[in-house]
């Protein structure tokens, strides 16, 4: 790779330019450089993280505290595992803050997670599956969620609408089990992408939440439709 000087009358910045693009679709060339210029991959390398995805759960825990000692955490679309691992430190399910409760870490995807330590991980496993939802329940006993974090998203197709759609579907598959599990006051992070669906969703997660709001944290591409709803402050259901 090269690198690129650029500099104007107050800031100076190095772009890294990689040598290794020829024979590389587009899209795969844009994708390497803006890795090799994402400040948030270095400090997830240095930080022992999984991915850069880190980064946007830390952030939002330590603005609205929704992962705290002794809390149950279901990570739905955990792997790599970046979330998993920062839930297991908030939560003290590793127990390295001593006298504080010990939370639980489940972690659940469609792919491979490899072990994560102090987390319960279900990889290959479709968290849309009635059959792997009543797993979680099993290894869960008696326990209620306090947190349900997602950062599910379905494969591209290519169709916006479709996309769009798909992704939504994933939301309430998600909102579903967590009304159906969760402790009272527990918190809801879900990923969406920006449309015309998401209002509504908004609305459906309100009759639930004392609390719902939709952030763009700085670890988020600007160029991505990547948002999260956060919802905090579950009020149960009448039965």
């Amino acid at each position: 790779m090269f690198v690129r000087r650029f500099h104007t009358s107050s800031v100076s910045f190095t772009k890294v330019v990689p040598n290794n693009l020829k024979g590389k679709k587009k899209s795969s060339q844009e994708w390497l450089t803006r890795q090799l210029n994402d400040p948030f991959v270095e400090r997830a390398k240095m930080a022992n993280y999984r991915c850069r995805s880190a980064f946007k759960l830390l952030e939002i825990d330590q603005k609205y505290n929704i992962i705290k000692p002794g809390f149950t955490v279901i990570d739905c679309g955990a792997a790599p595992g970046s979330w998993s691992q920062i839930a297991v430190k908030q939560s003290n399910a590793d127990g390295a803050a001593p006298g504080k409760p010990k939370g639980t870490v489940i972690g659940v995807d469609l792919l491979q997670i490899y072990p994560i330590a102090h987390a319960t991980t279900l990889g290959n496993t479709d968290f849309t599956r009635t059959e792997s939802q009543d797993k979680i329940r099993s290894l869960l006993g008696e326990k209620r969620i306090d947190c349900v974090l997602s950062d599910m998203a379905p494969n591209a197709t290519g169709v916006r609408s479709l996309d769009q759609e798909n992704i939504i579907t994933l939301c309430y598959s998600v909102l579903r089990f967590a009304i159906l599990m969760s402790s009272p006051n527990a918190s809801l992070l879900m990923k969406v992408w920006d449309n015309g669906e998401v209002p509504a969703l908004e609305k459906n997660i309100q009759r639930y939440y004392q609390q719902v709001k939709r952030i763009k944290p700085r670890a988020s591409r600007a160029d991505s439709a990547e948002n999260f709803v956060l919802a905090r402050g579950f009020v149960g259901v009448e039965r």
